[in-house]
């Protein structure tokens, strides 16, 4: 451990509180993210044309919001939504301010994810469950959602790597977390040792995570 901290030139303590720091933005975040993200998701493929409650006006302001706000670069957003994020949590720096821009950012790019991975499901699925009288919930809920078991299990991992790399990049302005030991203990100290060991962290934690939503994905589709 002393060997690892001498060439990484930190104490070790530091890396952990990054590492839960990053875990704790995340993990907020994507939870907050997702449930808005299914709403918006079921809301987007109810009201498109054709839908079973088509609504013009509905989906054509949800979609130009999402458009707009995937569109926004990510290091624009999280200043731009400084003052909102003052305003829920009380201060502009920390992991727990970090959350909101995280959650911003992630809502647009997984409502779109879950609307195809609904989509794909079919319109026999749709018509299957209103010859039998389904309800929207038990429509949601025990047609539509096992369907498209296996596309959700992608879009989830795939927003999940969207946010590690997010996360990183909110260290930027004071958010914590590994971007922020990078930067500051890394970079601003030529401490490329440490800068280029938590990027190849990075890396083979995008990698796994990857790797586990795929096979999950492939077990949730053969056993359909």
């Amino acid at each position: 451990m002393a060997q690892l901290e001498q060439f990484l030139g930190i104490p070790m303590e530091k890396i952990y509180t990054a590492i839960h720091e990053t875990v704790y933005m995340v993990s907020i975040s994507l939870l907050i993210g997702t449930v808005l993200a299914f709403i918006i998701g079921i809301a987007l493929v109810f009201t498109k044309k054709g839908g079973l409650y088509e609504n013009r006006i509905i989906y054509t302001l949800i979609n130009v919001v999402i458009n707009v706000i995937r569109s926004t670069p990510f290091v624009v957003l999280l200043v731009a939504v400084m003052p909102l994020t003052k305003a829920i949590i009380g201060t502009r720096i920390g992991p727990t301010a970090a959350i909101v821009p995280l959650t911003i950012f992630i809502v647009p790019l997984l409502s779109r994810l879950i609307e195809n991975s609904l989509l794909d499901t079919g319109k026999g699925i749709y018509e299957a469950a209103k010859s039998m009288g389904a309800t929207p919930f038990q429509l949601i809920f025990y047609f539509i959602l096992p369907e498209a078991k296996g596309s959700l299990i992608l879009s989830l991992t795939t927003g999940i790597v969207g946010l590690i790399g997010s996360s990183a990049m909110a260290g930027y302005i004071g958010g914590g977390g590994i971007g922020s030991l990078v930067l500051n203990y890394g970079y601003n100290r030529f401490n490329f040792e440490l800068m280029y060991s938590l990027v190849i962290f990075l890396i083979i934690i995008t990698q796994v995570i990857q790797s586990l939503g795929s096979n999950l994905a492939i077990k949730a589709r053969v056993s359909q």
